[in-house]
């Protein structure tokens, strides 16, 4: 690929991405729109050093807003990777029609434009959540039936089934990879492993909703960026829809137990109630994603807690964002 368009660049995979695609000698365009979910600062930070390199440009836009990307981008790309969404199962829920118009809106827009750009490959990052409560595990990509729980869940089986419309009216591949809970440096603060880890370092208690036996399928960041990786290499079939997990599952007080252990600190625990749209548990078959993109997840949890909090102490000792 020599010219790829990554949506949601700035953010945590979308930045890691980046690093591996420039590496490569790949031309990179970046659309995000800093969205303030979280500070702006944080995803500044990530793109520190993208911004030194002549390969890379960002557009900062809104995936609503069709005219805008048109405008700003203009076409040329050998293959686009749809990250950038409303992101969260929680805050769907409060916020239903948001995470549709930002969710399903945008994606219609993106593959509208590569259609008009005649982009042949298209990688769309779906999740896990797509599943919901499905019991039966690990979850395949062949379970026909689909049981989200939440507006965000919802929002990314549209996109997956807008991407097989586009797929069978104008050619265009489109690979949608289920991500399993991804970790790792850069993750975003909001997310469990990053708000936890801040609040033991502060000395301040870490809430568990439930009883801690929820388990999930924990997937460090250079993995996913090996899959997306593979997905722009795929030229089968044209249209694939491919978990990207760890094939392994962490129970809720066995990931604060690994985060004890990387930082060196003791949790005090706070108990709450179980919440409305969180699965029981997460676990990804990931036989077609070695089958079909030569997927190798390398790293367990023990492994990668340990290089999030190394990266997490020295981004500690930075100015804040």
């Amino acid at each position: 690929m020599s010219h790829v368009l990554v949506t949601g660049g700035a953010g945590f995979i979308g930045s890691h991405l980046t690093d591996a695609l420039l590496r490569q000698g790949c031309r990179v365009t970046a659309v995000d729109s800093f969205d303030p979910f979280y500070p702006r600062g944080v995803k500044e930070r990530n793109i520190e050093a993208h911004r030194r390199n002549p390969a890379w440009r960002l557009v900062e836009a809104d995936i609503r807003d069709l005219p805008a990307l048109r405008a700003g981008l203009g076409g040329g790309f050998d293959a686009v990777v749809h990250l950038a969404a409303r992101a969260g199962v929680r805050p769907s829920i409060a916020d239903p029609v948001g995470y549709l118009d930002v969710n399903v809106v945008g994606t219609q827009n993106l593959l509208e434009l590569a259609r008009e750009w005649s982009t042949p490959q298209f990688v769309f990052a779906s999740s896990s959540s797509v599943y919901g409560v499905n019991p039966r595990v690990p979850w395949r990509e062949s379970d026909a039936v689909l049981q989200p729980i939440s507006p965000y869940a919802s929002t990314k089986v549209s996109g997956e089934l807008l991407g097989h419309v586009y797929s069978h009216l104008y050619g265009i591949r489109f690979i949608a990879l289920r991500f399993f809970t991804v970790y790792g440096p850069r993750q975003r603060p909001d997310l469990a492993i990053h708000k936890f880890a801040r609040l033991l370092l502060a000395g301040r208690p870490v809430p568990l909703f439930g009883d801690g036996t929820t388990r999930r399928d924990y997937t460090y960041i250079d993995d996913i960026v090996q899959g997306i990786e593979g997905a722009l290499r795929y030229t089968g079939s044209p249209y694939e829809v491919i978990n990207l997990g760890n094939n392994e599952t962490v129970t809720l007080l066995d990931l604060v137990r690994g985060l004890e252990h990387a930082l060196g600190v003791q949790a005090a625990i706070e108990w709450l109630p179980e919440q409305p749209g969180d699965v029981p548990q997460t676990w990804a078959a990931v036989d077609r994603a070695r089958s079909l993109l030569g997927y190798d997840p390398r790293t367990s949890y023990a492994e990668g807690v340990v290089a999030f909090a190394d990266w997490l102490r020295t981004e500690a000792a930075r100015p804040p964002a």
